[in-house]
């Protein structure tokens, strides 16, 4: 992919063609974006639970040239439908939900190029045991591990861990912050890159001298420690974040490396990433290095009447009220107390505990949505939830997809799905040839050519570690240096 430098420090480049990197767009659950499909014949979400779904997924990507594979994850149920948990359970909207980080290495065993992004949460578990597991799984699966970060926000998954409310929204961008650099010392200043040093004959595997303890007292968080995981091939995973707000977007522009975005519309999206990249520049950072993924749930046929006839096939088995539950608990808004065509509006969210920018999106006017109602919500929450459904030809969705990159400025696509393994199905067979034809997708790899890092697949070759333009280059053990301690003045 060109990488292109703003005009002026901003994010103004002229719309070029340029390869679309494409994820694959999943979470360890049987309703992920599309519920109610777990009645249809075809689609197997149900066994999710089986280590052979993750392996034939893992294969079918490979085989496509997929980017990666994005899994989404969540620490509580949706109980802002009705105010109660119980219509999340029974439509399994995004319930029962297991570990994404288990299947990761059986995947990595049958791949060789496909990617893996884990979200993980910086609400819940120290840093030390977060950098630990995301090394481990950069070693075993050759550098090809991404984390997706997000800040937790439900009240559900609080509770669930002892406390009765979740942290303030900016609270929890400045705590993801301190979180991120903690981590940064503990994969980048803990260990020098001679430091694992085997030495036979005199009985010396490691030099301890070599090995940084990290001390680290901040405001957040406390730690007095050696990272424990000799340096992997990328060291940090790749960083994906998710999230517009206004904090949401500062972290982004300091930490990520890739945003995962949601919108109907590339024009309610195109501001949020324009004000991205513009703070991305801002701090020193090539504006065109972060790169911007939306969400897109295509469904493909072969021609565009049979792509109608999949979707209308779909809507069968689609529960309208499983996607209310998922667009109650994202907005905080219970739409089932609003009359169906009485306009949602952000004073419609009484929580206060929910995603920001996906309230945004889903009370933003737009062309393809003039005015969101509960009736106009429910056509969309049922298939695809967080984004655009493009329905018809490899022609006629590639045509989608160059649109959103000409007016949104995104550099790929977390594509989900309605049916599983169907829908990806559908993108490898029927799509990713036609994005070949046009020029938009890469060649297909050979079996022997060489494995990347999924920091080299987006980046290039050789760019197995942070740019030089990233805040987690000053961290690298050759220029650390140790921060004061912090102090809290009465």
């Amino acid at each position: 992919m060109t990488e292109q430098s703003a005009v002026n420090g901003a994010a103004e480049a002229p719309y070029e063609k340029r390869h679309i990197l494409l994820n694959a767009f999943d979470m360890s659950t049987v309703g992920h974006l599309s519920p109610g499909q777990w009645k249809n014949p075809s689609d197997k979400s149900a066994t999710k639970r089986k280590l052979s779904y993750w392996i034939e997924l893992a294969k079918l990507l490979e085989r496509g040239g997929i980017n990666a594979l994005f899994l989404a994850d969540t620490y509580g149920g949706y109980d802002t439908y009705q105010g109660s948990i119980d219509e999340c359970i029974r439509r399994a909207a995004q319930w029962p939900m297991t570990d994404p980080s288990i299947p990761i290495t059986a995947m990595a065993a049958v791949t060789k190029h496909l990617s893996f992004a884990i979200t993980a949460s910086t609400s819940f578990e120290p840093p030390y045991l977060l950098a630990k597991r995301f090394s481990t799984l950069d070693h075993l699966t050759d550098g090809r591990i991404g984390w997706n970060i997000v800040t937790s926000w439900k009240k559900s998954a609080f509770k669930a861990i002892g406390l009765d409310n979740p942290i303030e929204h900016d609270e929890r961008y400045r705590q993801a912050d301190e979180y991120l650099r903690v981590l940064y010392k503990l994969w980048e200043s803990s260990w020098s890159d001679t430091a694992l040093s085997p030495d036979p004959e005199n009985d010396s595997y490691v030099d301890p001298d070599q090995v940084r303890t990290i001390n680290h007292q901040g405001k957040y968080f406390s730690l007095n420690a050696k990272h424990l995981v000799d340096p992997s091939p990328q060291r940090i995973p790749f960083l994906f974040q998710a999230g517009t707000s206004s904090a949401g977007s500062e972290f982004a522009a300091t930490h990520a490396e890739a945003i995962f975005v949601s919108g109907h519309s590339p024009s309610v999206l195109r501001p949020k990433i324009d004000n991205i990249r513009r703070l991305t520049a801002s701090k020193g950072r090539d504006p065109r290095s972060i790169k911007v993924f939306a969400t897109i749930t295509p469904i493909i046929g072969r021609t565009d009447e049979e792509a109608r006839e999949k979707h209308a096939e779909l809507l069968k088995y689609a529960s309208v009220v499983g996607g209310l539950v998922l667009f109650s608990g994202w907005t905080g808004i219970d739409i089932s107390k609003i009359p169906l065509d009485q306009e949602i509006t952000e004073a419609d969210s009484t929580e206060a505990h929910k995603v920001t920018s996906i309230l945004s999106n889903f009370t933003t006017p737009s062309k393809e949505n003039p005015k969101w109602t509960p009736r106009i919500v429910a056509q969309h929450a049922a298939i695809g939830g967080l984004g655009p459904v493009p329905v018809g030809s490899p022609q006629t969705v590639a045509d989608e997809l160059e649109r959103w990159v000409r007016e949104a400025d995104v550099d790929g696509f977390n594509v989900g799905y309605v049916t599983t393994p169907g829908s990806f199905e559908d993108v490898v067979d029927l799509l990713v040839p036609e994005l070949r034809k046009r020029g938009l997708y890469p060649p297909a790899r050979g079996e022997e050519e060489e494995g990347t890092t999924a920091r080299e697949k987006v980046y290039g070759k050789g760019q197995k570690g942070v740019r030089d333009d990233h805040v987690a280059s000053g961290y690298r053990y050759d220029v650390y240096k140790e921060d004061e301690p912090y102090f809290q003045e009465n």
